[in-house]
């Protein structure tokens, strides 16, 4: 999970990636998703998985759960775990 750094209003960014340093360069130089364009990103949240289909199961699950999102949002937490 992505949080941008505009102080003004905050915003969040869900996705999966196989590489991850990568894809956070391309969000923060305008060449990723059209929801990130114009805004600088920072990675507070990231699990690995073994598989392409668990990851997107995760990710569909958390765009989705906003309860969740806004707990990992509030802890800005690093966690690099594996499932």
């Amino acid at each position: 999970m992505l949080k941008s750094l505009n102080a003004e209003k905050s915003k969040t960014y869900v996705g999966y990636t196989s590489n991850i340093k990568k894809r956070l360069h391309k969000h923060n130089s305008n060449t990723g998703a059209k929801s990130t364009k114009g805004r600088k990103w920072l990675v507070i949240y990231k699990r690995y998985f073994k598989t392409k289909s668990a990851a997107m199961s995760y990710e569909y699950r958390l765009k989705n759960d906003r309860k969740k999102r806004s707990k990992l949002i509030k802890n800005e937490n690093f966690n690099f775990t594996t499932i």
